[in-house]
């Protein structure tokens, strides 16, 4: 049995079209989790040793702020630190960098202010909040 030059058209277009469906699920892909252990309010793990810092008060700039793994920290003012998560609630991307007082989402273009509330859409919900804590000139996580 032979095949026409139609049919064998068709079947390429339907696979063509099929591997492009495929790509696109995996566009702006979710960040991966980090691996963290929680520490309690005392600023120590779990174990009992002092909590890890994620960051120096000094890295993260007043009026701005930092990706650090998987969360965002900003210090809308100074001496006033807070932290979200860098997923985007809109399809899950992370988001990619913070230009002077917004946290951008490479995706679609959401952005954020500095604290969390969406300051242009698609999201329309603000990161989530991550707990910190703050001692001395070291940020942990709270």
């Amino acid at each position: 049995m032979s095949v026409s030059r139609r049919h064998a058209l068709f079947g390429t277009g339907i696979t063509l079209a099929a591997s492009t469906v495929a790509g696109c699920a995996t566009y702006g892909k979710p960040a991966p989790p980090s691996p963290s252990s929680p520490s309690s309010p005392s600023g120590q793990s779990d174990t009992g040793a002092p909590a890890e810092a994620i960051a120096q008060t000094a890295d993260v700039p007043v009026g701005s702020g930092v990706i650090v793994g998987d969360v965002v920290l900003t210090q809308p003012a100074a001496g006033e630190f807070r932290c979200f998560s860098s997923v985007c609630p809109h399809a899950g991307c992370a988001v990619s960098e913070v230009i002077g007082a917004l946290i951008r989402c490479p995706c679609h273009g959401s952005t954020f202010n500095l604290d969390g509330t969406v300051a242009t859409g698609p999201a329309d919900r603000a990161l989530d909040t991550k707990p910190i804590a703050v001692s001395g000139d070291s940020i942990t996580r709270g």
